[in-house]
């Protein structure tokens, strides 16, 4: 198993966040890499290994609400303006001027926003899976539940009784054992992306807390992700923590909506958007359209990946994140 730098604390933002660095710190600008849901720092520790070995400087935290970082009680405190906020207080204590931000999944949707927020402390940004978009057109957990119904994950995590968070929460090796899968080959090409940014099929089973209840992994086709030592690093993590940190970053999809009314959502830094073939929730064709708010974007397509791209595919992504980083800024 690859072993992460040691785990270091920052206090930023009215919180003490833990995160991971490797490379040589004179190397400009670092990249910042940022982890979905339910993930860790760890999700990157290919890339931490590949990265500072080619010289590059890289900062893995665990964000708001996940591993080593504070879990604050409050919902709101999960909003756009705290993760955002989160990484430039990381960026103030490393007195770094400077990064590129690099997010996959929920990761992704802070990354887009870093330079719509924090344009003067961004050098470029890499999605991984997710997409930029621009501001939708209606409440986005109205969007979903028209698309995919009530039974949907993001629909369910609104609930205030916190149904969800408890079925993750006494099933954690369950839910990293169905989660943490390569996908079956897909018959089907996906269906064009929804206006919510999340270019599910709306035929696709989005009801994960019902699927995690019910899920053996002895009846599971598909083949894991993680080696026994790697998925022990979530369970471990995820048993001490719970999901309700990370799950409170959904609960303010309506909140970031409302409060971003009238932000100019062009993204006027380098940009580089990493898609996964068969990733059944962000498809590659969730990214179409993008040039039209992204101008300087380049789009690169990793084969045969699901959801977990920088884990199942790990030399692949490293290898593009090192030749794109370096040919963009030298």
């Amino acid at each position: 198993m690859i072993e992460m730098p040691p785990l270091q604390f920052a206090q930023v933002n009215g919180i003490r966040m833990g995160y991971y660095e490797a490379g040589p710190k004179s190397d400009k600008p670092p990249l910042i890499l940022c982890h979905g849901w339910p993930e860790l720092a760890f999700s990157w520790r290919h890339q931490i290994k590949a990265l500072s070995e080619a010289g590059i400087r890289v900062i893995a935290p665990d964000q708001r609400g996940y591993g080593a970082t504070d879990r604050p009680e409050p919902v709101e405190a999960y909003d756009m303006e705290h993760l955002t906020g989160d990484l430039v207080g990381l960026l103030d204590h490393l007195e770094i001027d400077k990064a590129i931000f690099v997010g996959h999944d929920w990761g992704g949707f802070i990354v887009w926003q870093m330079p719509l927020r924090h344009i003067d402390r961004v050098a470029g940004v890499v999605g991984v899976n997710t997409p930029h978009y621009d501001r939708l057109p209606a409440d986005p957990i109205e969007l979903f539940r028209k698309r995919f119904g009530d039974s949907m994950y993001i629909v369910q995590f609104q609930d205030p009784a916190r149904e969800p968070d408890k079925i993750f929460g006494s099933r954690v090796e369950q839910t990293f054992d169905a989660f943490m899968r390569k996908p079956l080959p897909r018959k089907d090409a996906a269906e064009a992306p929804s206006v919510a940014g999340v270019g599910a099929s709306a035929k696709t089973n989005l009801a994960f807390p019902q699927m995690i209840a019910a899920y053996d992994a002895k009846f599971d086709p598909r083949t894991p992700i993680l080696s026994p030592e790697e998925k022990k690093v979530f369970v471990d993590t995820f048993t001490k923590t719970g999901f309700t940190g990370g799950i409170n970053w959904y609960r303010n999809f309506s909140r970031n909506w409302q409060r971003s009314e009238g932000m100019d959502h062009m993204v006027r830094v380098p940009s580089l958007m990493i898609m996964a073939e068969n990733d059944a929730v962000l498809p590659p064709s969730a990214a179409d359209g993008m040039e039209k708010i992204v101008p300087d974007l380049e789009k690169y397509l990793v084969r045969d990946s699901g959801h977990w791209t920088q884990q199942e595919k790990p030399e692949e992504v490293s290898a593009k994140l090192i030749e794109w980083r370096k040919r963009r800024f030298g």
